[in-house]
């Protein structure tokens, strides 16, 4: 994110990223909002990604999920790699840059409310604070729901994502106090497994694949979620699948064979079992229900 300009999105963001996802809530909040998301979302830093700025325009929590970088926070420069949470208020002179050789995916949020920067500090965040989280996976799968939510703008869409902010920053304190107390290498594994889940559900299709791209035996990724789950890593990845499927045909309608074929099913029927067996109505019947509202 750069210096704010004379354009609002693009001045709120950085040119020097690829592959990024943002949502744009509340950018003029009222006189004495409550703290609430204004803009977030995922970057994949470019090798040039390179931000400098004196002043922003709101407070900010941000984290690191792959690559390697720096930060620099009022003048305190700190190391950035995977699990590397930190915040600024507005006030923050803050320098970003990514290590050229291994860039950085990260993801944002920029918080609303003039109680903000009291809210990162109960979060364990304080602003111009860095902190290394020794599990942090799970905070992943929470900011892509974040995302998701804040671009489906629908009535409730500020509501919904207020609470997503809150349970982030609850998640966030939360991995804070665990770190202090000591790691747990198994459920760090774990959440980065359910994490890439739900990131790819489309995509993955077998629990070998699951396997593959968490860099796991499969008998180890079904034993970490025989500790840590209340299924399979199979059943997860339907239940996510069938989960964007529901999605996609609330809010864009289509055929049933094309939502099955989204979700990697060659087998309408077989796709329209799974969706029952997970929803408790066919997908047919949740097409009626969208056109009756």
């Amino acid at each position: 994110m750069d210096k704010v300009g004379q354009s609002p999105q693009r001045a709120l963001l950085s040119q020097q990223v690829s592959g990024a996802r943002y949502f744009f809530l509340n950018l003029a909040p009222a006189r004495g909002a409550k703290v609430g998301p204004a803009l977030g979302g995922r970057e994949l830093c470019n090798p040039d990604y390179r931000v400098d700025r004196e002043a922003y325009a709101y407070a900010g929590l941000e984290y690191v999920a792959e690559g390697e970088g720096w930060v620099e926070l009022d003048g305190t420069r700190h190391r950035l790699g995977p699990g590397a949470v930190f915040a600024y208020s507005r006030a923050t002179r803050c320098a970003i840059h990514t290590d050229p050789a291994r860039p950085m995916l990260k993801y944002f949020v920029c918080l609303t409310g003039a109680k903000a920067g009291l809210r990162l500090v109960q979060a364990g965040v304080a602003p111009a604070r860095v902190q290394l989280l020794a599990v942090h996976a799970e905070l992943r799968g929470l900011f892509e729901d974040l995302i998701h939510e804040g671009q489906r703008r629908g009535r409730l869409t500020m509501a919904l994502c207020a609470v997503r902010l809150e349970l982030l920053l609850l998640k966030v304190e939360e991995h804070i106090r665990q770190g202090a107390q000591g790691e747990d290498p198994a459920r760090e594994r774990f959440l980065r497994c359910r994490a890439l889940i739900e990131e790819r559900a489309e995509k993955l299709t077998t629990l070998q694949e699951i396997a593959l791209v968490a860099g796991l035996e499969v008998s180890s990724v079904c034993r970490l979620f025989r500790r840590y789950h209340d299924c399979s890593p199979y059943q997860h990845l339907l239940r996510r699948k069938m989960t964007l499927a529901a999605e996609q045909l609330v809010e864009n309608g289509g055929l049933v064979k094309e939502a099955a074929q989204r979700m990697g099913f060659n087998d309408p029927y077989h796709f329209s079992r799974c969706f029952k067996a997970v929803h408790g109505v066919a997908p047919r019947e949740l097409l009626r229900y969208r056109r009756a509202d």
